[in-house]
């Protein structure tokens, strides 16, 4: 059974979506790609970035002298 040539014309639009030189998939790979080195480049400068001491904020309680002379 050989196929028809509408199955034939869907094989071959999909070939060229897939293996085109410009296709919608490929284009979307090259998006997606430039994203993800983006991410990582994030990932990386903000594991980097040192914190300064007085960035920090002092959460402790401190400590209740009147009750600790009892």
């Amino acid at each position: 059974m050989a196929p028809s040539w509408i199955q034939l014309l869907i094989v071959v639009i999909v070939a060229l979506l897939l293996f085109g030189g410009r296709g919608r998939i490929s284009g979307i790979m090259t998006d997606m790609a430039k994203g993800i080195g983006a991410f990582r480049k994030g990932l990386k400068e903000e594991e980097t970035k040192a914190v300064d001491k007085e960035d920090m904020v002092d959460v402790t309680p401190k400590k209740d002298e009147t009750k600790a002379s009892s």
